[in-house]
């Protein structure tokens, strides 16, 4: 079962502070399922008419190339695949093909949201919904492989699925008033709550498809990053307070919403990642973390 030390490990290792788990054991379990944005996104918007890609230099240049990850190098999931006992990373959707979805599939796209609409002006991207729908996909053919539900149910019950949305649908909607009405439409509370209530039904399609361990990552601190000090910030290097404030009311209900899964899903564990503090953390404790090396 998956605990709360390792879920703080998955953040920390997002930073770059090494994931060269070194010699690799049997995986601890047999699939990892990945639903997210372009945080995690390894390659299934290639190939979308989209501005939200990273199949080009200088992404990658860590990587051995471009690959669609939105980084230098390997991702948060790449690492926890790693620290799993994986052999390799886990496929994108759009290239996972045949025995290998065995092992799992990441089906994050950049710019989704849980809003359908969120990230429109960035052109094609696969929403949390979507996502979902491609999953059903994948568990169909998992029972094809396996041979029948029960087993397909049995064996998909002792994987790991991490879920990090809401992102996006703070600034690629929210606070992008020339793009979008909600900021205008919903106080923060009330858009904290309908997001939630998406999310949840989506939550539950992924429960009714066999998904019995499931990390839920909360949004980091999105009013400090660069693209809001520059265009929000009053000096340039204060965070986004309202921001900031926005994206800890939907944490809080996000937290609950996994308390809620766990106190009327037996057979489920949900456990809720702090993403918000343990990035504070790190700013305000950086040699707890180690040192920097460029």
């Amino acid at each position: 079962m998956v605990n709360r030390m390792w879920a703080v490990c998955v953040v920390v290792l997002a930073l770059n502070l090494g994931c060269n788990i070194g010699a690799r054991a049997a995986p601890q379990v047999p699939c990892y399922f990945i639903f997210g944005d372009s945080l995690v996104d390894n390659g299934n918007n290639n190939q979308l008419q989209s501005l939200a890609r990273a199949d080009y230099l200088p992404y990658g240049i860590d990587f051995g190339g471009p690959t669609g990850r939105f980084s230098n190098g390997k991702t948060t999931v790449d690492c926890v695949a790693e620290l799993l006992g994986f052999d390799d990373y886990i496929p994108p959707y759009a290239t996972a093909r045949g025995q290998d979805i065995l092992k799992g599939v990441n089906f994050a796209s950049a710019a989704a949201g849980i809003r359908e609409e969120t990230g429109r002006q960035l052109g094609g991207r696969i929403t949390f919904s979507g996502q979902v729908k491609n999953y059903q996909n994948v568990v169909s053919q998992v029972v094809n492989i396996l041979g029948d539900e029960d087993q397909a149910a049995n064996y998909l019950s002792k994987c790991i699925y991490s879920v990090g949305l809401g992102s996006n649908d703070y600034l690629n909607n929210y606070f992008m008033p020339q793009f979008y009405s909600t900021g205008n439409q919903f106080t923060p509370e009330e858009y904290a709550t309908s997001l939630i209530q998406d999310y949840s039904q989506q939550l539950r399609i992924l429960y009714n498809y066999g998904a019995r361990k499931i990390v839920l990552f909360g949004i980091g601190q999105i009013g400090c990053s660069p693209n809001e000090l520059a265009q929000n910030s009053p000096d340039g290097a204060s965070c986004v307070d309202k921001i900031n404030s926005a994206n800890q009311i939907f944490n809080s209900k996000l937290k609950a919403l996994a308390n809620e899964f766990n106190t009327n899903l037996s057979d489920a564990r949900v456990i809720f990642v702090d993403s918000y503090g343990i990035f504070q953390d790190v700013v305000t404790s950086p040699a707890q973390y180690g040192k920097y090396k460029g």
